[in-house]
Formats: C-alpha cells, structure tokens, sequence
C-alpha cells in the first residue's frame, strides 16, 4: 500500500499536493475531495445511498490532521469534517481523478443542480 511522503496544502488555489512513496504524485482540489468524502454523510450507509453534494464549488481545507499513520482528517470551512481519508483512499482518488470527476459532473446535471453554492 503507498503512503505519502509529502502531502501541501495550497490555500489559495484549494489544492491539495499529494506525494506518494510509489512515485505517484497528485493534486486534488478541495472541491474535489469534499464531494468525494468517505464520510457516511456523502457515502451514504450502503449502495445507492449516496448524498449529492451541491454548491461545493467554493469549499476550502481549514486543517488536515494525522489520524494514526493511515489516514488523514480533512476539515473544510463548510463544517464538514466527519470521515477519514485513508492514504488508499487518497490514493485512488487521485489516480482516477478524472473519471470520478466527470462521473461527479453527471450527476449533477441529471439532478439539475449546480457546483456554485
């Protein structure tokens, strides 16, 4: 399993650079990563329980906090802080970023709904 050897978060863009020890490098938004919170609050309790996340356009990352050497707590400045991302997790995320992102995007215009808060 990767872990990461270097992980910046860059307030003003709202991005979060990861480093991994396999030579995987990634950059995901804060965005990105709010609509794509393990949380049971995003995830839901089981399949097809997913909550659509709208108006997160705008979202950004107060803190990051270790949670034992396997994960890391997410705090963003919409309240939502409830979840843990593990270093698989982030992992995946960045290396289907783009899949996952349009496939977030789907969903949203079938819904009607918009990114921007």
């Amino acid at each position: 399993m990767a872990r990461p050897t270097d992980i910046k978060l860059h307030q003003k863009s709202r991005v979060l650079e990861l480093h991994f020890d396999d030579g995987f490098e990634c950059n995901l938004t804060c965005e990105y990563l709010r609509v794509n919170s393990p949380s049971a609050e995003v995830q839901g309790h089981g399949p097809g329980q997913e909550v659509l996340q709208v108006g997160k356009e705008n979202v950004g990352i107060t803190a990051l906090t270790p949670s034992g050497n396997y994960a890391l707590k997410i705090h963003f400045d919409d309240g939502h802080d409830s979840g843990l991302f593990t270093w698989q997790y982030l992992h995946g995320l960045g290396k289907h970023y783009e899949e996952n992102w349009q496939r977030y995007l789907d969903k949203l215009q079938a819904a009607g709904k918009s990114r921007k808060a």
